[in-house]
């Protein structure tokens, strides 16, 4: 029966165990370039079996929040560079997370105060991390998107791409596609944001074309073996919905069964809240979901995520529902959260306050047990 702590292999990479630091957005990287402080924040934490980064916007275009990395400026991957050395000395493994929010932005972050861009001119009943004009970092709402022409998606796959190989020549040892939250990729999906009459538009098989054309493209490039997607079925992060959600996710990870990718990274329910949610008048079945997938002959690792516990994880490793567990906070509060999730030992309480932007408070100053001992 296996546990939290066995080593794993998954398409090209080997974790010393099955616990996952997931992708955590921190706003610490001003003008997208990783520094030094972050550096250190990823080592504190490298004894993770595998480091999912923050998300790392692949072009300004595809940012949406302040003070994020990217990976579309040399400084940049020079700037990651350090981090993955840093990492690997340690023993651990990364992946980048590839990202671009869509309408979840705002003029302020695009390039020449561009409007964001969506599937549809619909904007997202949501909020941003933005710069004022004083200097200081705060929310605001996203601006209202333009709708991208049928000519500008393959520049879309493009700029996936590119950033994949950026990713690895940085040194990471593979990246997830961010496919969830209702950015980019999920918008697509997902038929509350999406209106198109296009190729990309309407039936289940348009509106899940992008995603997959972006996987073909990254695996092409780096190899499926170092390509993992995330998902998240039913969230209502960043204003999004689906009418049938299970047709849709099903029809996925049915496509991606064939594709050979390393892992599929699935969100339950609500990102950061109730692991039960459901759109309204559905009802999404995750095991089903999981089913389709190995029924299809998905053979790469399944990876749980939200509010899992040290209790829960280790039961759904034991039991087959997961491969691999990530968690979020809990990392972000607890740099040796796989220490303390092996010796039972109680752990750090978050500090709410310092989750986006600032210095070294609320990022690299919690106590390891070792200090706090």
């Amino acid at each position: 029966m296996p546990t939290l702590f066995d080593e794993v292999t998954f398409g090209d990479l080997s974790l010393k165990n099955r616990v996952v630091m997931a992708p955590l957005t921190r706003n610490r990287s001003p003008k997208a370039i990783p520094n030094d402080l972050n550096v250190v924040y990823y080592d504190q934490r490298a004894t993770a079996g595998l480091i999912v980064s923050e998300g790392t916007a692949i072009t300004q275009q595809g940012q949406g929040y302040a003070d994020v990395p990217g990976l579309y400026l040399p400084e940049a991957l020079a700037g990651w560079k350090k981090i993955t050395d840093t990492v690997h000395a340690r023993g651990g493994r990364i992946v980048a997370q590839l990202w671009h929010v869509g309408r979840v932005s705002h003029v302020s972050l695009q390039p020449n105060g561009q409007a964001p861009v969506a599937p549809s001119a619909i904007a997202a009943k949501s909020k941003t991390y933005i710069i004022n004009a004083d200097g200081t970092g705060g929310f605001a709402e996203t601006s209202t998107p333009r709708a991208l022409e049928l000519a500008e998606l393959p520049g879309i796959v493009e700029d996936f791409r590119k950033a994949a190989r950026g990713a690895v020549d940085a040194g990471f040892d593979g990246v997830e596609i961010h496919a969830a939250n209702g950015y980019l990729l999920d918008q697509f999906m997902k038929d509350g944001a999406n209106k198109r009459e296009d190729a990309y538009g309407g039936s289940i098989e348009n509106r899940i074309r992008l995603t997959l054309e972006v996987v073909d493209a990254v695996a092409q490039e780096i190899g499926a073996g170092r390509t993992g997607i995330r998902l998240s079925p039913t969230t209502p992060a960043n204003d999004v919905s689906d009418s049938n959600p299970q047709a849709v996710f099903n029809a996925v990870v049915e496509a991606l069964a064939t594709r050979n990718l390393a892992f599929i990274h699935v969100i339950e329910g609500a990102t950061g809240g109730p692991r039960d949610h459901q759109y309204e008048g559905t009802r999404f079945d995750y095991d089903a979901f999981k089913q389709a997938y190995v029924a299809a002959g998905g053979r790469g690792a399944w990876m749980l995520n939200n509010g899992y516990t040290a209790e829960s994880a280790a039961e759904a490793v034991a039991s087959g529902k997961a491969d691999l567990v990530s968690f979020g906070k809990p990392f972000i509060a607890n740099p040796d959260l796989v220490r303390r999730i092996r010796d039972g030992a109680a752990w750090n309480t978050i500090n709410p306050q310092t989750l986006y932007g600032g210095g070294a408070e609320g990022y690299t100053d919690y106590p390891a047990l070792d200090a706090a001992e």
